[in-house]
């Protein structure tokens, strides 16, 4: 069981994480539109749009790249669609837009790795 020391650092570390995936997504042409977007079904990272597409993007920070996509659970999916929906019923002009699911990974002396449709509806 992590200690409140350890579960505070984890916290910043994912926070700095997001915030670099942020700046990475803002650098490829994104608009943020939201971070950390909580409702009681799931929650959203990272909300961002591009053109016609709105991406609900999980960031996932670990030892390497290919750890972080493993990371990303069924379970955790599932949550990430149904916070997607509410999102785009929250905002109803971004319903005629397209909807994605991507994953960002951080891994140590690297750059961020954004893998755009990572997961669909299932």
């Amino acid at each position: 069981m992590r200690t409140t020391a350890q579960r505070r650092q984890a916290f910043r570390a994912g926070r700095t994480a997001e915030t670099l995936c942020c700046w990475f997504l803002r650098l490829k042409g994104y608009r943020i539109l939201a971070r950390n977007w909580k409702t009681p079904v799931g929650e959203a990272d990272i909300v961002a749009r591009r053109g016609k597409v709105v991406a609900f993007v999980e960031v996932k920070a670990r030892a390497s790249h290919g750890a972080g996509i493993e990371a990303v659970s069924p379970k955790q999916r599932r949550r990430v669609r149904q916070a997607a929906a509410v999102y785009i019923a929250a905002h109803p002009a971004l319903a005629a837009l397209d909807m994605r699911f991507d994953i960002m990974t951080i891994a140590p002396r690297s750059w961020p790795t954004h893998s755009p449709g990572a997961w669909g509806y299932e």
